[in-house]
């Protein structure tokens, strides 16, 4: 497997990251996952602006272009013989002493990753998936925004209590509140829900992070007549329960619909007639037709 390493294309076995890299020692580090579409990154300038005010806020000096990062990609894209991909873009603090530091990191590192996208089959888009509420809280975020940064044991530990429930394996995802009870976001994704022709989705004020595809879903459902409003709030699991739609969003698998609801007892509530809604389907399609563009 080839990977990239700031702005060049190497082999794994050659990367090497010091162990003096502040992304290792103290996880000041962002990364971006995205994927292609017809072997171009989807959303790529909104991603390196997200990437880009995170690295502002932690004082790590890192110059991305959009243009750079495009040639480098298809080069690496083509070093793995890869016409489509799953793409993760880290930039780490670099180098630095043992202890805090209080400047700036003018030398970060940047690395690219590439790999074959995962399966997901049509009928995951109709049957959907099961969503499952978890007992491991989503923490607060270190700053004011949450960044997509290194710091992921939070996921990590809620990935293993969906493991050790037995869901994991048959794709479910796990859904985390935040500590006084609200809902915050899954594992790996952001969640919607609809009643009435509303969509909702948790604010960002609950500690979430502001997903790239979250955002795009919510221009794209605004610009739907089915659509009534679209807003962002305070929720519980009773709203979930009472909702007539519920999806999740992420970068790779996009929109999916969640057609049961599983919670802390073990009890499965069915969302809906038990497969894809008409608002999730529609927003679906629409968000593949934006990615055409």
């Amino acid at each position: 497997m080839k990977i990239g390493w700031n702005g060049s294309i190497i082999s794994q076995e050659e990367a090497v990251i010091s162990f003096y890299d502040h992304g290792f020692l103290y996880g000041m580090g962002l990364f971006e996952t995205f994927r292609t579409y017809g072997g171009e990154p989807y959303l790529l300038e909104r991603h390196l602006t997200r990437l880009a005010e995170g690295c502002d806020s932690l004082g790590i000096r890192c110059k991305l272009d959009a243009a750079e990062l495009r040639s480098w990609l298809r080069e690496l894209m083509a070093a793995n013989e890869l016409p489509e991909a799953y793409v993760r873009l880290t930039v780490t603090a670099g180098e630095g002493v043992l202890g805090l530091p209080t400047g700036d990191y003018e030398q970060p590192n940047m690395l690219l990753l590439v790999k074959a996208l995962p399966p997901s089959p049509p009928s995951l888009y109709v049957d959907g998936r099961e969503l499952v509420l978890l007992r491991t809280r989503r923490n607060t975020p270190e700053g004011e925004v949450r960044l997509k940064s290194l710091h992921y044991m939070n996921n990590i530990i809620a990935k293993r209590e969906l493991a050790a429930i037995g869901s994991a394996a048959s794709g479910a995802e796990g859904l985390m509140l935040t500590r006084d009870g609200s809902l915050s976001e899954g594992i790996v994704s952001n969640v919607f829900f609809t009643r009435e022709g509303i969509v909702q989705t948790p604010s960002v004020a609950t500690g979430i992070l502001p997903g790239i595809t979250r955002g795009r879903v919510m221009e794209l459902a605004a610009e739907l007549p089915a659509i009534a409003a679209v807003e962002e709030g305070l929720y519980t699991w009773s709203d979930l329960l009472a909702a007539d739609e519920v999806w999740v969003t992420n970068s790779i698998q996009e929109l999916v619909p969640v057609t049961s609801l599983r919670d802390k007892a073990g009890t499965v509530h069915r969302v809906g007639n038990g497969q894809a809604g008409s608002i999730t389907s529609e927003l679906l399609a629409a968000y593949r037709e934006d990615t055409k563009r």
